[in-house]
C-alpha cells in the first residue's frame, strides 16, 4: 500500500475554486476603488469578503495534509464570504436602480460561458475596464455563483473522501500498522 503519512497536498493554485476566487478578488478591488465613494465602508467590507474567499481556500488547502476538519471548515468560510460579497453586489444594483441579469438572458448566458472558459484574472480585468459598473457588478455575480458551485462540489468531495478514507488520525493508524506489518 505504501500510504504516506503526510501526502503532498495543498497546491491551491491548481484549484478552480481558488482561480475563480482570485478573479473575483481582483474585480472587486477594481470595482470598489473605481465606482464606490471614497470613505464608504462598503469598500472595505466588499474587498475583505473577496479576500476572505480567496485566502480561506489557501489556508484550507495548506491544512489539508493533517486536518480534514480544518480544510472543510475553511472552505465553508470561503463559501460564506463569497455569499456575503454576492449580497453586496446585488445591493449595489438594487440601490442604484440597475437591472440584475435575469435567468436565461443573453448577457447572463454569455457571462456563464466566459466564466466556464476562463479563470485568468488578466482576461477579466481587460474586459471590465471598458464596461459600466452595473455590467461589472453583474459579471461579478455570475463569477461568485460559479465559485460557490465549485466550492460546494469541493466540499462534497472532501466529505465523501472523509467518509470513505477517514482523516489524519485514521491515516496515522494505517501507516503505523503497515510499518509494523499488520
Amino acid at each position: 500500500m505504501n500510504e504516506q503519512l503526510l501526502p503532498r497536498v495543498g497546491n491551491y493554485k491548481k484549484l478552480l475554486s481558488y482561480q475563480k476566487s482570485n478573479v473575483i478578488f481582483e474585480i472587486t478591488y477594481y470595482f470598489c476603488h473605481t465606482y464606490l465613494q471614497r470613505g464608504d465602508r462598503t469598500i472595505d467590507q466588499m474587498v475583505q469578503a473577496a479576500r476572505s474567499g480567496k485566502q480561506n481556500i489557501i489556508e484550507g488547502s495548506a491544512a489539508s495534509a493533517t486536518s480534514s476538519k480544518t480544510e472543510i471548515k475553511l472552505l465553508n468560510v470561503a463559501k460564506a464570504s463569497l455569499q456575503e460579497l454576492l449580497e453586496d453586489y446585488e445591493d449595489y444594483l438594487k440601490t442604484r436602480g440597475h437591472r440584475q441579469w435575469e435567468e436565461n438572458s443573453v448577457e447572463l448566458e454569455a457571462m456563464r460561458r466566459l466564466g466556464r472558459e476562463h479563470n485568468d484574472a488578466h482576461f477579466f480585468m481587460e474586459l471590465i475596464k471598458v464596461r459600466p459598473p452595473e455590467t461589472i457588478a453583474n459579471m461579478a455575480i455570475v463569477l461568485i455563483k460559479q465559485a460557490d458551485y465549485l466550492l460546494f462540489r469541493q466540499l462534497q468531495r472532501l466529505a465523501d473522501d472523509f467518509v470513505s478514507k477517514g482523516g489524519f488520525s485514521e491515516r496515522m493508524m494505517r501507516v503505523r500498522k503497515e510499518k509494523r506489518g499488520y
